[in-house]
């Protein structure tokens, strides 16, 4: 078996436009174990059939089913999975496409995407339910893992820039969703009350940035003027193991296929056999 595990997530911003742009080529080409998507924005009948069943790919698809055309995860992993489970145990938010897990030998990697909230409206009041009842599973997904011997991965777009180097005008958006200071003090509980780690974070700890999102508005893009709120976090024991991470950054704005960028880990992990 291979010696290392690559794992890659990017929010495609709309599936059905990001596979016209370029995401089908760059699936094609990636060398990802698992890549995990975000934004989908469709159900798998209104996808290209080599979108929804990708040669050489199993995939989890987890459309909103309470609000159709919206957010959506999916996870697809070149390993058949042993489990697969859409939603993490929430009468509000399960039917929202927002979260898919499935179970590889000796790892657990979930599919999140964090709602982004707008201060001062209804979406930051969903999103705060949504953190409070998030942050509980966290805690069960580490558990279950420590009692199988289990590492976890959960990565995603989750909508909070954590440091200030993790944006380029914080000092601008410190009352904007996204980098409140109640938001990037339940991220810290995750990795500080919880003992998850941010990989690349941890690979990069004095980096500004590198950022994940740039807004289409102006010259976001050529300015490298964005946000890092696409991570790859993970228990403790496979952190150890990480060993690169680079966000896939375009050539060019023409060359985007998404207003975000794929964020790739590659752990030097040998999995079990089962």
């Amino acid at each position: 078996m291979s010696s290392q595990v690559i794992i890659t997530t990017v929010n495609v911003n709309g599936l059905r436009a990001a596979s016209g742009k370029g995401y089908v080529e760059w699936l094609a080409q990636t060398e990802a174990d698992v890549v995990c998507l975000q934004e989908v924005r469709a159900e798998p009948g209104q996808l290209a059939a080599e979108v929804v069943e990708p040669a050489g790919w199993h995939v989890l698809w987890a459309p909103s089913t309470t609000a159709k055309g919206r957010a959506g995860v999916a996870v697809l992993s070149r390993q058949e999975p042993q489990r697969m489970k859409v939603g993490f145990g929430s009468d509000e938010f399960d039917g929202s496409g927002r979260y898919a897990e499935i179970d590889l030998p000796g790892v657990t990697v979930a599919s999140l995407y964090l709602p982004s909230g707008e201060v001062g409206t209804p979406r930051q009041d969903e999103k705060e339910r949504f953190m409070a009842e998030f942050l509980d599973h966290l805690k069960r997904l580490r558990e279950r893992a420590a009692e199988q011997g289990r590492e976890v991965v959960v990565c995603g777009d989750w909508n909070i820039a954590h440091r200030e180097a993790d944006l380029k005008n914080w000092k601008a958006n410190q009352k904007k969703a996204g980098f409140l200071p109640e938001e990037r003090a339940w991220l810290s509980r995750v990795l500080d009350e919880l003992g998850y780690v941010d990989t690349v974070r941890s690979l990069h700890p004095d980096a500004v940035g590198p950022y994940s999102w740039w807004s289409y508005r102006g010259r976001a893009f050529d300015q490298d003027s964005g946000w890092r709120i696409d991570y790859v976090v993970t228990t403790p024991g496979l952190a150890a193991r990480a060993t690169t991470g680079v966000v896939e950054r375009a050539n060019s704005h023409p060359e985007r296929w998404s207003d975000h960028a794929p964020v790739t880990v590659t752990f030097d992990w040998t999995p079990p056999l089962s």
